[in-house]
């Protein structure tokens, strides 16, 4: 049911999951572990899954924390538990209060996980194509600080998304980017269809970390859009599906280590 990343795992005090499909109860286009409260999935199959998950991270179903996703650069400091309704409309969570669990919901999008484990400060942050190239990354980094975290000791995993191979993309795409630095040509390779490209959103976002000042990186390396054991909304597309799953990505701080 769940990835975890060798560069996060094992540090004392912390719990992460890069969830798979497994071990839900949804059906049909959802089947397994769909956790997106905004999918027309049924409801009470989203909160199992949900609590499901929460309990791979120790926590109660409540103390399971997702944003209402808005693919902004927006981060909000977690403090304490929030209803579905009242999801704050960001694109990262950052906390460091114990028995939170802080999640990044995706289908396609690069979801990042990060922690200061000295300073006990955690950050989940949703990086699609806009929130990375608008910044998102550099705001939770930047929120994790003004909680206490030293950039350089900050330690990211990058989790499964549509990798370049997967992520073909028009010219007006390629332009935007080139437009906002000329140096992102580097994450453009040709395709096999005349004016389009491939893009590496994994290779942006690992940059926009290193530049953020992030100490230690990791990529899980896994590509949505093949591997059946994750959802993705550019595969439902293809293949002309009413909806798609959700995946919720997190990371929880437990008792401080002695």
């Amino acid at each position: 049911m769940t990835i975890t990343s060798p560069l996060l795992a094992g540090l004392p005090g912390l719990r992460h999951a890069f969830f798979t499909r497994d071990g839900g109860v949804s059906e049909g286009i959802y089947a397994g572990l769909n956790a997106g409260v905004g999918s027309q999935d049924n409801p009470a199959h989203v909160a199992e899954n949900r609590s499901r998950m929460a309990e791979a991270l120790g926590v109660a179903p409540e103390r399971f924390l997702t944003a209402y996703q808005v693919h902004s650069p927006d981060v909000v400091v977690a403090e304490a538990p929030w209803d579905s309704a009242s999801r704050p409309k960001v694109d990262a969570i950052v906390t460091r209060v114990e028995g939170l669990a802080i999640g990044a919901t995706a289908a396609d999008c690069g979801p990042v996980l990060l922690v200061d484990p000295d300073a006990r400060v955690i950050g989940a942050a949703h990086a699609g194509w806009k929130g990375a190239l608008t910044g998102v990354v550099e705001s939770t980094v930047a929120a994790m600080q003004r909680l206490g975290a030293e950039r350089h000791n900050i330690r990211a995993a990058i989790g499964p998304l549509i990798r370049q191979a997967s992520y073909e993309v028009g010219g007006e795409f390629v332009d935007r980017f080139v437009a906002a630095d000329p140096g992102y040509a580097r994450f453009f390779v040709p395709a096999t269809r005349e004016g389009h490209a491939m893009f590496d959103l994994a290779g942006l976002i690992r940059l926009r970390l290193e530049q953020a000042g992030v100490g230690a990186i990791d990529d899980i390396g896994l590509d949505t859009y093949p591997d059946q054991r994750f959802f993705s909304y550019r595969r439902s597309v293809h293949r002309k599906e009413p909806d798609y799953g959700r995946h919720v990505h997190a990371i929880a701080l437990h008792g401080r280590p002695a």
